[in-house]
């Protein structure tokens, strides 16, 4: 991910490459300390933030990439919106939740983000079929098939969350600062 187009504390606190477990992870506990102090205003300074229910989805995704996924969920949770109930839909994936994951991908309905997500798929796995357009309830049975050990492709699922991630962070980024 081209980490120059976000605010200097974003590029800060994304500088660690984490490639998060399907399941919940472990807490990054030396990040605690520094994601507890973030506000929408000091995340996006010196740009001020034009929607706030993007900047929280931000907050939420910053939580989710350390692996904090109490807090994602506490701050997804609030933010009725569809990028809200995307990061949502992912907190519960990774808990795993997949019967919640998928209620709250069903409130995501289309999202942007999966105009992107077949190409950056088929980019990790050109040989794998890949659902076109995405449909998310196809990864959620991946995951869950993986981390059950009937899918050996862990690997592949793993990455193409991190891109999901990186894709749906970059969407929220950029609206939460006007779309610019």
């Amino acid at each position: 991910m081209e980490l120059t187009s976000f605010s200097p504390l974003i590029r800060e606190i994304l500088a660690e490459d984490r490639l998060s477990p399907l399941g919940p992870g472990t807490p990054n506990e030396p990040m605690r300390a520094r994601l507890e102090r973030l506000t929408a205003e000091s995340l996006f300074a010196p740009q001020q933030v034009a929607d706030a229910d993007f900047a929280r989805c931000c907050l939420a995704g910053l939580w989710l990439y350390h692996d904090f996924l109490d807090q994602a969920h506490e701050i997804s949770q609030e933010i009725e919106t569809t990028s809200g109930s995307y990061w949502h839909g992912i907190m519960h994936r990774r808990e795993p939740d997949y019967g919640n994951a998928a209620y709250w991908f069903r409130r995501v309905g289309k999202h942007p983000v999966f105009d992107s997500l077949p190409a950056a798929a088929r980019q990790l796995a050109p040989d794998m079929a890949i659902p076109s357009p995405w449909n998310p309830f196809w990864f959620i049975d991946y995951c869950e098939a993986c981390t059950k050990g009937k899918e050996s492709g862990e690997q592949f699922a793993r990455l193409l969350q991190r891109r999901e991630w990186e894709l749906l962070f970059d969407f929220c980024y950029r609206e939460a600062i006007g779309g610019l």
